[in-house]
């Protein structure tokens, strides 16, 4: 048995939440949120070289991925793989990208089901940005 470490009740160490205050895993000494999260302890230019962050905060608000190689729900990074982000490669659902594979996809060159592309796209609704310009 361990003390809560937000209202001081004895609570088991596997406890999934505390009976007396309701915090999440009481008995750990720190808690920082739901999900996973693994940065490398290696850098290139301050950022990991992998950054992998399926996690969210206590208070709900998602840890984004940030590395020179990024995965995630959230990400950022040269190479990125995300459902939501921006990369100079990126393979995601929702992408901003140098080059990207997307479904949706806002990038210089890229394969998507929809984009806006500067140079090269191939997919199924693509929009030059030449284009989309033209018409305004």
């Amino acid at each position: 048995m361990k003390s809560c470490r937000e209202c001081k009740h004895q609570v088991s160490e596997q406890a999934v939440s505390c009976p007396g205050c309701g915090a999440p895993y009481p008995a750990r000494e720190r808690w920082d949120g739901y999900g996973f999260e693994y940065k490398s302890q290696a850098t290139f230019l301050g950022l990991p070289l992998l950054h992998i962050s399926f996690k969210y905060r206590p208070n709900r608000m998602p840890v984004v991925a940030k590395g020179v190689i990024a995965v995630g729900q959230f990400g950022a990074g040269i190479i990125n793989i995300s459902q939501f982000g921006i990369g100079v490669i990126s393979l995601g659902q929702f992408t901003i990208a140098g080059y990207a594979l997307a479904q949706f996809a806002l990038a210089y060159s890229c394969i998507a089901q929809f984009a806006v592309y500067a140079d090269q796209g191939v997919g199924q609704v693509l929009v030059k940005w030449a284009e989309l310009l033209g018409r305004f």
